[in-house]
């Protein structure tokens, strides 16, 4: 875990540093593309996997909550973050 924590402030150092060299830009893009690759991946991986595809209809239920769970919890999270930090207030004269 120390190990993912340093690689991702290592991360956050270097861009600091390389925020201003044009390239940088196109990272967002080329990120986003590399987790498609890997979510692409991770199908194959689940479709060629038999004893998962045979539970599939009690698997799926089970992670339909969960989805719905966590996509909540982003959602409301994401509000409170939102209004919080970064809705401004009306400031009468």
């Amino acid at each position: 875990m120390l190990n993912i924590i340093l690689i991702i402030l290592s991360g956050v150092v270097v861009g600091y540093f390389v925020r201003k060299i044009p390239q940088v830009k196109y990272v967002g893009t080329i990120i986003s593309m590399i987790i498609m690759l890997l979510l692409f991946f991770l199908g194959v991986s689940v479709g060629a996997n038999e004893q998962v595809v045979k539970n599939f209809s009690s698997i799926g239920f089970d992670a339909l909550i969960i989805t719905l769970g966590g996509t909540l919890g982003t959602v409301l999270c994401a509000w409170f973050v939102y209004k919080r930090f970064f809705k401004r207030k009306d400031k009468k004269s």
